[in-house]
């Protein structure tokens, strides 16, 4: 069997100043590094005893993410793959600039905003052979940390649909959501957790009669 647990990089600069993410190297906020270290000590209790690999995408964003949530004592293998899928020259520039200047409208997945920009196609093609390579290993339970549009991809090649599947639909997620993917040993794939948002708050038990609850 094999058990996948996708994480979306938590609260990042992007998500509060109206800038663009994609392939610009934001950073996250405090709130998202406490949100990334509630994810880790509760997958630390899911996990304990298990031995697992964690990989991220190399933006700082991901890679921060995976470096709280890797407290466990796992150190993330990065991996360009899985970076957030590249917007082209609207890197750098705000959502509002994005939408007045975008060339085109994306209406299917060989559409790009500007020339320079990643379609979903060429994402997939991007991730494709890095999904093949965990799905086709040894290791039993992975950890992937990946951004939200990348992750919609991966849900989709997950399940063992077609590209094409993502013209007329989507498998997203939320900031801080955390995933659970399930091969069982016929080969049969499960979405058992879909972008759960309850890991980046946690409870642990201090003594038997005290609870301490962590919000964000």
């Amino acid at each position: 069997m094999k058990t996948i647990i996708t994480i979306q990089h938590t609260q990042a600069v992007h998500h509060t100043n109206g800038m663009v993410g994609s392939w610009t190297d934001w950073k996250l906020t405090e709130e998202g590094i406490n949100q990334a270290k509630n994810i880790g000590e509760k997958l630390k209790r899911e996990l304990a005893e298990k031995e697992f690999v964690i990989y991220s995408s190399d933006l700082l964003r991901a890679k921060q993410t995976a470096e709280n949530v890797g407290s466990l004592g796992v150190t993330p293998v990065l991996r360009s793959e899985l970076r957030e899928r590249n917007l082209g020259k609207c890197c750098g520039k705000s959502v509002q600039w994005l939408r007045e200047n975008m060339d085109q409208p994306e209406r299917t997945i060989d559409d790009r905003l500007f020339p320079d920009a990643e379609s979903r196609r060429e994402e997939w093609n991007r991730l494709k052979p890095f999904f093949d390579e965990i799905m086709s290993n040894d290791e039993e339970n992975i950890i992937v940390v990946s951004h939200g549009d990348l992750l919609s991809v991966f849900n989709i090649m997950f399940l063992g649909l077609d590209v094409e599947t993502l013209n007329t639909c989507e498998i997203s997620g939320l900031s801080g959501g955390v995933s659970l993917l399930v091969e069982n040993n016929d080969g049969k794939r499960f979405i058992k957790r879909i972008s759960d948002m309850s890991y980046i708050s946690y409870i642990y038990y201090k003594s038997i009669n005290q609870i301490i609850l962590f919000y964000d």
